[in-house]
């Protein structure tokens, strides 16, 4: 089989990542002939690095793009792909209305989103990231949907693969200090806020507690994060909040965690080095992930909606920094657990069989006319030409790779 597909900006983010492990996965482990069709961004090298086929495909600053729509189309002619992978809703709409209704080249979209967008076709085949989500496309209409948890690489993402020393020795970690470690993109969406609760946190607890927080990313939101991170390491008189920057591997600062703060997929990719887990969301919740919290975050996703209140993210740093055997059996729990749900082994067989599946199904013309027709009046009442997400607004990267796109 031949899959072309078609995810987002290359980012250092834990989606770009997803769809990068699960394409090579897909073509390693079940036989595909694959083709990566996106916007080129940080996490090329990574692409590049899995030795991917990849042409790059435009950027745009809103969606459905005409351009990314005609270059689609074009990339599609070149490769003719036995099945075209979206990745996000945008992608997922770019593909549908610009490709699949007009050449009829069989779709399957993944959705990554935290809450569910109603301006998507139901009839094509549709993965989910949790299972609430799942449950809720199948009640809103849905036919052909089904669970697509995050993979995550469990053998490259493991205790003991990569030494945490040297980035422990880089931001300047002393004996008795414990290491918190955040690895998220530095985006005012969605992101920054509980980077924000996290660095108030710290300025708290670092008064009475060996406390040194690590921030692993870049974005927008980084000038305003700084300018805290310094606010707090001058009323400390240390350096007890360091922003890092964007790293293509961030394993070595996983590695060197003693507690891990995250969402998504990087959430994930620390329980899978065996780190205790506190999950993040929006408006101050964070739980730690324990036996007693994992089937919420199973089947709600590795994030959460809190009340505004910090105090359940100090109590959570606090209960893990004073208590290293809960820090080694919580480690131990996530290891097992991710291993058991994420592993990008099982996740992308059950994929492939999924595409195969895709492949052959051919929808009816009525059937694609009422999809098409509601998918319109979702997408003109949720707005007009709508923008990805704020944090994604960014000049147009420079087209400049080798002369045969499909080299890797």
């Amino acid at each position: 089989m031949k899959l072309l597909v078609f995810a987002h900006r290359l980012e250092l983010g834990g989606t770009q990542i997803n769809a990068i492990e699960l394409a090579a996965q897909l073509r390693d482990a079940h036989g595909m002939d694959v083709v990566v069709h996106a916007t080129p961004g940080p996490a090329l090298p990574v692409l590049k690095a899995r030795g991917l086929a990849f042409i790059p495909a435009p950027d745009a600053r809103f969606h459905p793009s005409p351009h990314r729509m005609r270059e689609l189309r074009r990339v599609a002619k070149e490769v003719k792909p036995d099945l075209v992978h979206a990745w996000d809703w945008w992608q997922g709409l770019e593909a549908y209305l610009g490709l699949h209704l007009v050449s009829g080249v069989p779709l399957v979209i993944t959705d990554m989103m935290m809450s569910l967008t109603h301006a998507m076709p139901r009839k094509i085949p549709t993965t989910f990231g949790f299972r609430d989500l799942l449950t809720q496309a199948r009640r809103a209409g849905w036919t052909k949907a089904e669970l697509l948890l995050p993979p995550v690489d469990v053998t490259a993402n493991a205790p003991g693969v990569v030494d945490g020393q040297s980035f422990r020795e880089r931001v300047g970690v002393d004996a008795d200090e414990l290491l918190l470690v955040s690895v998220s993109r530095l985006a005012t969406f969605m992101k920054s806020e509980s980077l924000v609760r996290t660095i108030r946190v710290l300025r708290d607890l670092g008064e009475t507690l060996p406390l040194k927080l690590a921030v692993v990313g870049d974005g927008e939101a980084r000038p305003q994060l700084q300018a805290l991170a310094d606010e707090v390491n001058g009323h400390l008189g240390r350096d007890a909040v360091v922003l890092v920057g964007a790293m293509e591997d961030p394993r070595p600062a996983y590695a060197a965690a003693d507690i891990l703060l995250g969402m998504g997929g990087s959430s994930l990719r620390g329980l899978a080095h065996a780190k205790p887990v506190i999950v993040l969301g929006e408006n101050g919740f964070a739980r730690v992930f324990s036996p007693r919290s994992s089937p919420l975050f199973l089947r709600a996703g590795m994030y959460g909606h809190g009340d505004g209140d910090d105090n359940a993210l100090s109590t959570a740093i606090r209960e893990l920094a004073v208590d290293a055997d809960l820090r080694a059996e919580l480690g131990e729990f996530g290891r097992h657990f991710v291993v058991s749900h994420h592993g990008l082994e099982p996740v992308a067989e059950g994929f492939a069989r999924f595409c195969r599946q895709a492949a052959e199904t051919r929808a009816a013309p009525v059937t694609r006319a009422w999809d098409t027709a509601r998918l319109s009046y979702w997408y003109l009442r949720q707005r007009r030409f709508r923008v990805a997400s704020r944090d994604e607004i960014v000049p147009p990267v420079p087209q400049h790779f080798d002369a045969d796109p499909l080299r890797p």
